[in-house]
């Protein structure tokens, strides 16, 4: 069964699934496995535009080996979540964002921009067919990863011709499923994420495949994640793993300014306004790894956490470095931690007012 509906200046053709998946149970999903029936897909040509948008049943989808992406890499994605209030309403969480930094994204990885108020609706009119797909239990959430990649089948380093955009969605559990619990953080000094004039800033697979050498080495090291320091001199903290990173120091909020290396998260943002909104101090600088141990002696660390759309808020609770082992709040979940998840959430799930006009409705 074929729809037609019309969004802006485009159509997006509608491909009903004849056959329909049964859904998992919410109390054994995990992130990133299920996924819903449905995907959206946008086709690019050079000297066409944007064209031939269309939702259809989830599945494969099919590129020449010789695709660009597959050799060159040259792609970003987005992540972001939908959320069913306990009136039945779904809802957003600042999707605009998302957008905004996606087109940021494709400008850095040299992708054509794609009109942010025609994705929107896409997403919408995705969400509303995949509606039955949101799960409700506590900390259950559906993910949404749009992406974009180069589709030109040829061997040679040069801008794609031809991309392909779309969307996939799946339910996903709550990422603390035996509650929240301080996580393990190991500085990272030999390796380097990205560099000033990289790619640091843009959402592209490639700066997350650069990490994976660093990850593994410090899981064997008994740690979870990693806190990069800056590529040049390794002494600027810039992020944890795939997140970013918040220091309650001295009674003021720290966090890594945006200086083109790392992630302009919105979650980030958000706990910024959030924070502000609160009356509390935020400063947006450059702190590096001595400043903070010369804080931890003197006794001036309250609590650290990151930020990210996956855990929302994920307080850390040891911080690795050289040989030395920096504790925080005796390795339990912050005041303020626990308070601006709490409300975040709170607010995505509409158990909460919005006092900052955050929410989409769909």
């Amino acid at each position: 069964m074929m729809l037609w509906i019309s969004e802006e200046n485009m159509e997006i053709k509608i491909v009903k699934t004849v056959n329909p998946k049964k859904k998992p149970e919410e109390d054994s999903l995990i992130f990133g496995v299920e996924f819903t029936d449905y995907m959206f897909e946008l086709d690019y040509t050079e000297g066409i535009g944007w064209h031939d948008a269309v939702i259809k049943p989830y599945g494969p989808i099919e590129i020449m080996p010789s695709a660009m992406v597959l050799h060159y890499a040259q792609e970003v994605f987005e992540g972001l979540k939908a959320y069913k209030t306990p009136n039945g309403e779904v809802q957003l969480f600042r999707p605009e964002e998302n957008f905004k930094r996606m087109n940021r994204s494709n400008e850095r990885m040299c992708i054509p921009q794609i009109d942010e108020d025609f994705l929107l609706e896409a997403l919408k009119q995705l969400i509303k067919m995949d509606e039955s797909w949101i799960p409700q239990s506590p900390g259950t959430s559906l993910y949404i990863r749009p992406f974009v990649f180069a589709t030109d089948p040829f061997i040679g380093v040069r801008v794609s011709k031809r991309y392909k955009f779309m969307i996939i969605m799946s339910p996903v559990g709550s990422y603390y499923k035996g509650g929240m619990v301080p996580s393990r953080i190991y500085v990272e000094s030999d390796y380097a994420r990205t560099v000033r004039g990289g790619t640091g800033e843009a959402k592209c697979g490639g700066n997350y495949a650069g990490g994976l050498a660093a990850q593994e080495k410090v899981h064997g090291m008994g740690f979870e994640q990693i806190l990069w320091l800056d590529g040049e001199k390794r002494q600027y903290i810039e992020e944890v793993g795939t997140s970013n990173v918040f220091f309650l120091i001295d009674g003021v909020f720290v966090t890594p300014s945006l200086e083109g290396t790392i992630l302009n998260g919105i979650t980030r943002k958000s706990v910024i306004d959030l924070l502000k909104h609160w009356g509390e101090t935020v400063q947006e600088r450059r702190i590096t790894i001595d400043e903070l141990y010369e804080a931890y002696q003197q006794g001036k660390i309250k609590e650290a956490f990151a930020t990210g759309t996956a855990a929302v808020i994920s307080p850390i609770g040891t911080l690795g470095w050289k040989d030395t082992e920096m504790v925080f709040n005796n390795g339990e979940i912050g005041e303020y931690s626990q308070k601006i998840y709490d409300t975040l959430y709170g607010v995505q799930t509409g158990k909460l007012e919005d006092p900052l006009n955050w929410i989409e409705k769909i």
